[in-house]
């Protein structure tokens, strides 16, 4: 507030993916307010604005162009002039860009103006009546690129290295798993410590006893398992990290900033880091011998960079910290080609679209339909040729990407809807001095202007070759090693999964010397230790290999000194799909890397070609209602499912599991058209992604932004479709659970080490199953016995091995019996 004091606005959640903030000013003059989430600012905030008295005959202004904007896109705000009597209003925006300025008189005392920048900085916006500045002017409007934010996050795990008396000396003998006092047990790394002992390395999430099992060929070494007692203090605690360094505050381009992260004192936790600016970042962290933790990155643009640092889920003191990077950015050269629809697509004449489909399709089962930039749908001819090959004839009328329907007997045909398409880019990377290539299909997307630019540590000789077919070569030359970003965009919107990410090595260097043994690329299983062997062949230099796992995840790989000339890389998959690792020496790509592998059974890894997807909500809608759509994954094996929707607008989402898969629901806030991008087990799309839903209707929430994403991840499990058939062949039992009667001493009380009793009598209660269970303060009771004495009357025994409070559940079928759930003490 004006007067330095600070107040809460009031906030209410409109249950639709958008809140309402209310706040009654109590002061006059300039305010400033925070909206943070989840800690850290949202775009656009701090947010100022003026506050003026009521009838002060003044003329006022308000609205988000005055605090902010993003480039190309109008920003806008409302002058009031009522009450202000006579005097001449007059405007002016100064800034990096020439800004075009609109006003328009709402014929209320209020006029509308709208300018449209186009280059990031602060712009001043000056309003003048009668000569004079209104209160609050000059205001100044942070305007940023609209794609300016690139986020970079890295997961350490700080852990514990506890010894273990071991004789074996082979390490990649053995596995090792560790058991919490909550009953739950994970894998864990065995590795060699400074005192050439082998321990292992965990992150205690729990207080009390911990079993650590360590097995050779499945079978319990000498002294395993081995008992492990935490305490209070050694749980991570984010309040006693401390973070200090340069590199917290101000950085430079292409010189790495650091700064150190002291957990000593702060038990042990799980570490996150992530920095948001203009640029990714390659983040390191770094053990110092005092224990304490280094933290490096190198940032290619300028601007300011937010850095969050948690410790065990928990943001340390001070976090989020801003960053100023100053200097010159990354080299980008970028090509423009206009793309004339190849000869049979351009507008206004007859326009072919050539499909091979196996098996003996009619071409009156087909259909065919095509919807053009402006929205309009129109029906597609089909006809049929040889060898089982189709033509989709249509007559284009405008330019821009068409999407182009065909389904068979309903279904789309697999990559359907057609649109514009993109080839393996780069695929594995590329060597500098050497031209990377990479294909790039327009044909089904008619004519309009295709961008190509690459940006990087270098700048890039691209060249474009037209095959006149409807697709095009593209090749390029950079001549220093690194990470290039090659944004490609087709009428100035980027296509499915641009920009990509491609990895060029040098071709000279200690790098090109590595070579990788050992390498296991399918049949890796989660939740289980994988390895290979890094050879060095004489070379010298630091290693350092990260995991990309299918869900975008980013974690450190545990690397072990074998001997001076081989290296061992050792990592632990939480989930199935492909994953990407990244080998670097000395900071440079070895030959192969990223390496891709798989991981799951085959039938157990999502197979992005047998998943499909179905329902109105991918085809549109209307604001405000929830709309649907169905992913069936059945026989596609399990993988993580991801569903990301890009759009005028947040949309809410929610997922669920349902018979006949994954039921997605979403409701727009605002009309356009939303991108839905579905992806299975890793980064391919399932056929027919990315699908476009147009919704009409008023625009309900959502600002001035013309692309916001939401996202849902979910790991499936393998689902078959024979499911649905297997429950409903059961018989359909006739029985009456309320008419069965349970008597005897364990209903009520029981004793550990004793075997504690019960009987059921169902015999009046028609025909069905007997389920009983029975649960204890932290796990399931060690063994339940249940026995059929005949004419339907059943004994129960069961054994306790902790005291506590127990549940004993007991049904007749699906339904509970009288009493059940019961409620015990074990004393």
């Amino acid at each position: 507030m004006p007067s330095g004091r600070t107040a809460s606005p009031h906030i209410t959640d409109n249950k639709d993916g958008t809140v309402t903030v209310k706040y009654s000013p109590t002061e006059r003059g300039l305010h400033e307010m925070d909206i943070k989430y989840d800690g850290n600012h949202i775009p656009g905030s701090p947010l100022q604005f003026y506050v003026d008295a009521i009838n002060s005959g003044h003329v006022t202004a308000y609205g988000p162009g005055l605090s902010h904007g993003t480039v190309n896109r109008p920003a806008t705000f409302t002058i009031v002039t009522k009450d202000a009597g006579e005097g001449g209003l007059s405007l002016a925006v100064e800034g990096p860009s020439k800004a075009e300025i609109s006003c328009q008189d709402n014929k209320d005392g209020t006029c509308t103006v709208s300018y449209l920048p186009t280059v990031p900085g602060d712009y001043n916006i000056i309003v003048k009546f009668d000569d004079k500045h209104i209160p609050g002017s000059p205001f100044i409007a942070k305007t940023t690129d609209d794609e300016s934010m690139r986020t970079s996050q890295l997961n350490v795990g700080t852990a514990t290295d506890v010894s273990l008396k071991i004789t074996e000396t082979d390490l990649s003998s053995l596995t090792a798993s560790i058991r919490a006092p909550s009953g739950s047990e994970e894998a864990c790394l065995l590795k060699r410590l400074p005192n050439r002992h082998i321990g292992i390395s965990f992150t205690p999430k729990e207080v009390g006893e911990h079993v650590v099992s360590v097995k050779k060929s499945g079978k319990h070494v000498t002294n395993s398992p081995f008992k492990i007692l935490v305490g209070q203090s050694e749980i991570g605690d984010a309040s006693k990290v401390q973070v200090y360094g340069q590199g917290l505050v101000e950085g430079h381009t292409f010189e790495v900033a650091e700064f150190i992260v002291d957990t000593r004192s702060a038990g042990y936790g799980g570490l996150g880091l992530s920095i948001e600016g203009p640029s990714k970042v390659d983040i390191t962290c770094e053990d110092v011998e005092d224990g304490t933790c280094k933290v490096t990155f190198c940032p290619t643009e300028p601007g300011s960079y937010i850095i969050s640092i948690k410790f065990a889920e928990q943001h340390v003191p001070g976090s989020p910290f801003t960053v100023k990077v100053f200097g010159e950015g990354r080299m980008k050269e970028s090509i423009t080609r206009r793309r004339q629809a190849p000869s049979i697509a351009t507008v206004g004449s007859t326009c072919d679209l050539n499909l091979k489909i196996p098996g003996e399709a009619g071409p009156q089962e087909m259909t065919g339909q095509v919807t053009s930039p402006g929205g309009e749908t129109e029906e597609a001819q089909i006809i049929k040729g040889e060898d089982s090959s189709y033509s989709v004839r249509f007559v284009p009328q405008e330019t821009g990407a068409h999407t182009v329907n065909v389904k068979y007997r309903g279904q789309h045909v697999p990559g359907s809807p057609f649109q514009f398409t993109v080839g393996p880019l780069g695929e594995g990377g590329g060597l500098a001095g050497v031209p990377a290539e990479f294909s790039i299909w327009t044909r089904e997307a008619g004519a309009g202007g295709l961008s190509i630019a690459v940006e990087g540590p270098s700048k890039a000789e691209i060249t474009f070759e037209d095959r006149k077919d409807g697709s095009c070569g593209v090749a390029f030359v950079v001549q220093e090693p690194g990470d290039y970003e090659v944004s490609i965009k087709f009428n100035e919107d980027h296509i499915p999964d641009s920009p990509f990410i491609v990895p060029i090595a040098t071709q000279s260097g200690d790098a090109r010397r590595l070579t990788i043994t050992s390498l296991q690329e399918i049949g890796l299983k989660v939740g289980q230790e994988a390895s290979f062997a890094v050879q060095l062949n004489g070379a010298r230099g630091p290693i350092d290999a990260k995991i990309h796992t299918p869900s975008g995840a980013i974690e450190e790989c545990y690397i072990t000194e074998l001997d001076s000339d081989q290296h061992a890389i050792r990592f632990i998959p939480r989930e199935n799909g492909v994953h990407s690792i990244d080998v670097r020496f000395n900071g440079s790509h070895i030959p192969g890397s990223p390496f891709k592998i798989r991981v799951g059974e085959p039938g157990q890894v999502g197979d992005p070609g047998m998943v499909s997807a179905f329902g109105p909500g991918l085809d549109g809608g209307t604001t405000g209602v929830a709309l649907e759509f169905l992913v069936n994954p059945c026989n596609a094996g399990s993988g993580a499912l991801s569903v990301t929707i890009d759009g005028p607008s947040k949309v809410k989402m929610d997922c669920q599991e349902c018979p006949e898969g994954y039921k997605v629901s979403y409701t727009p806030m605002a009309p356009g058209n939303y991108l839905i991008s579905i992806k299975y087990g890793g980064p391919q799309h399932i056929v027919g992604s990315p699908f476009k839903a147009k919704v009409s209707g008023p625009r309900l929430s959502g600002g001035h932004s013309l692309h916001e994403t939401s996202s849902v991840l979910v790991e499936t499990v393998s689902k078959m479709a024979a499911m649905g058939g297997t429950f409903s062949s059961l018989p359909k039992f006739s029985s009456d659970a309320s008419k069965v009667v349970s008597r005897g001493s364990g209903l009520s009380k029981a004793f550990v080490g004793q075997k504690n009793q019960f009987t059921v009598d169902c015999s009046r209660a028609g025909t069905n199953m007997l389920m009983v269970g029975v649960h204890g303060p932290k796990t399931p009771c060690e063994e339940v016995y249940v026995k059929h004495m005949g004419n339907r009357m059943y004994s129960v025994s069961y054994t306790v091995k902790e005291q506590g409070s127990y549940i004993l559940i007991v049904k007749w079928g699906d339904e509970n019996v009288p009493g059940s759930p019961f409620h015990f003490t074990v004393s």
